[in-house]
């Protein structure tokens, strides 16, 4: 059963198609994000243990205009592996535009259906290894029975990769959102909606909170589907921390990582020793919180999920037959980058966050090439293997904290 809002939200969707995307520019590059990365598939849902021989059969569950479908799709292609990728969505409008993506790279493994998330336990579909859901369920009228829905079609050892609004980070954009229901309502035709949006945004006062927040250009750069979709949302909610992980604790769900796990650290945030210590103490999931707080720069939260008491485990760095994998990053163009200070620096949403190089650690960095297992790549050092091993470690610690270095299976393995 839809109500007047639902049928406001299908209608911004198939006059925007969100977010706004030209099948020309896939001759150029491929949009890679979290979730749904194949390396942090491999490592956050399936620990690593998973043969990637073994047929992945996955769901983009609010495909949009395809970009979570058209980078899975296009990582498995790429690496010879097999698999299907299902997109899912209400909009006929966006599914166009999807599927003229997925023909421009000449991609056949991803199959269509136009419909709703809330329907999955009617529509035949699954079950499912990875699941997608990434900015739908703060749009629903009920996320809890969307990730319901959700849980009800994922095959047993599988995981979900997330993506829901923040409120912090998001500071500025509820106040604009009200001021253009005043300005604008709902009610009002949309074409008529979007140029007092505009007229709103050119004339916006330089103090006002979202023209001070730099995290979000979607207005900016997103063209009018971004300003719908950002400021005249008929549905949307934002989640805390504590919020988030009640949602999925409802749903029978745990956390594998919250993305990146260092925004997530509460020592990312606190310069005081003493601060840090007594956030050490607290447990993981206040930990969190505390995090979110302390930044304030957190616009979204994407987390990767299992079903609780499952048995999943995060991936063992000790695990020497497992294979390191530099997510979009060249182990000796990062080795170039620490130089000689050995020192790399990461950007969280415009916050630059410090690495440090252990010794060994640039040899290491060169050696890891995405197909070797850990153990050859550290032989191939040249050093004592206790000195490589412990190099090994703390490169694993910071690295994998900034989700740029994950572990996966073997061929077979």
């Amino acid at each position: 059963m839809t109500d007047r809002t639902d049928a406001i939200v299908a209608d911004q969707y198939e006059a925007y198609p969100y977010p706004a995307r030209d099948p020309k520019d896939e001759a150029k590059r491929l949009v890679v994000g979290s979730p749904s990365h194949l390396a942090e598939i491999d490592h956050w849902v399936f620990g690593a243990r998973r043969d990637p021989a073994r047929p992945l059969n996955a769901l983009i569950a609010g495909g949009g205009t395809g970009d979570a479908c058209v980078m899975l799709a296009a990582q498995l292609a790429r690496a010879g592996r097999p698999g299907q990728v299902t997109w899912l969505d209400r909009s006929a409008a966006a599914a166009a535009i999807a599927r003229r993506r997925l023909e421009a790279r000449g991609l056949t493994n991803v199959t269509f259906v136009q419909g709703s998330l809330l329907d999955l336990p009617s529509l035949g579909l699954g079950p499912f290894d990875y699941i997608d859901c990434c900015g739908v369920l703060h749009h629903l009228p009920d996320p809890a029975a969307g990730l319901s829905a959700l849980v009800s079609v994922l095959a047993p050892g599988g995981g979900l990769g997330l993506m829901v609004y923040a409120p912090h980070g998001r500071t500025g954009v509820y106040m604009a959102q009200d001021a253009l229901r005043r300005l604008a309502p709902p009610d009002r035709p949309l074409p008529e909606r979007v140029e007092t949006a505009r007229r709103f945004l050119r004339a916006l006062h330089p103090e006002h909170w979202l023209a001070r927040n730099a995290r979000l250009n979607d207005h900016i750069a997103g063209g009018d589907a971004g300003i719908v979709d950002l400021l005249l949302h008929a549905r949307d909610r934002a989640y805390t921390v504590p919020d988030l992980l009640a949602l999925l604790d409802g749903a029978g769900l745990a956390t594998a990582a919250l993305i990146e796990p260092a925004r997530y650290d509460p020592a990312t945030w606190l310069a005081d020793p003493r601060l840090r210590a007594r956030a050490a103490g607290l447990p993981w999931a206040e930990q969190a919180a505390l995090a979110e707080a302390a930044s304030g720069t957190m616009a979204v939260h994407i987390v990767y999920v299992v079903r609780a008491g499952a048995g999943w485990a995060a991936p063992d760095p000790a695990d020497e037959t497992r294979i390191p994998v530099l997510r979009e990053l060249d182990g000796a163009a990062l080795a170039a980058q620490a130089g000689a200070g050995g020192r790399l620096s990461f950007d969280l949403d415009g916050v630059s966050l410090p690495v440090a190089l252990p010794p060994l650690g640039a040899a290491i960095l060169r050696g890891i090439d995405g197909r070797s297992p850990l153990g050859a790549v550290l032989d191939g050092i040249g050093a004592p293997a206790e000195r490589v091993r412990r190099a090994w470690a703390a490169l694993y610690a910071g690295l994998n904290a900034m989700n740029r270095l994950l572990l996966a299976a073997p061929p077979g393995g």
